[in-house]
């Protein structure tokens, strides 16, 4: 672009215009001086403050243990991605908002973490509640004493239900 400017042949006085603005705008948006410096350090300060400080963390962070301490020992587990407990530990986070502990029944307390779902008190699936039975089966009803001891010849035999007359065709199955 700039031989163009001190060529042998030259060039028109509208095309000198012309490369003047195109260079100008080519550097429109850039920053010199003081301006270049404080603007590159707005931006660092702003990618600490954001995602690149949590990229950061997560990075070095990826293989670290769990922070949480039992028995006064430290937990031996791999802290979940981008937190610093494990997921028996979660719980102790106070600034997590995914897990809540299983809140147990009254016989057996349990502390367990479970995933926060859409039902107010996530249980873990040892304390889950199921729903109603929605079908309940009939009742079986008794039969009295006195109909089981029925006398047989109230029955008819196989014999004695065939027809001893002739029905016409037009009658007969």
């Amino acid at each position: 672009g700039s031989s163009l400017l001190t060529g042998p042949e030259g060039l028109m006085a509208k095309e000198r215009e012309n490369l003047k603005r195109l260079k100008c705008l080519r550097r429109y948006r850039q920053r010199y001086g003081v301006e270049a410096l404080l603007h590159r350090q707005l931006k660092e300060r702003r990618m600490l403050a954001t995602d690149g400080a949590a990229q950061q963390a997560h990075t070095t962070r990826s293989s670290q243990r769990c922070l949480a301490f039992v028995d006064d020992v430290r937990c031996s587990n791999q802290s979940l991605p981008m937190t610093r407990h494990c997921l028996a530990h979660i719980c102790q986070d106070t600034n997590q908002t995914l897990f809540k502990p299983c809140q147990g029944s009254e016989e057996v307390p349990c502390n367990k973490p479970v995933p926060v779902s859409l039902s107010e008190d996530p249980c873990c699936p040892l304390h889950l509640r199921l729903p109603p039975q929605m079908y309940v089966p009939e009742q079986v009803l008794a039969v009295p004493e006195e109909l089981e001891a029925a006398p047989t010849d109230l029955y008819l035999s196989a014999a004695e239900l065939q027809p001893t007359e002739s029905l016409p065709l037009e009658f007969s199955d």
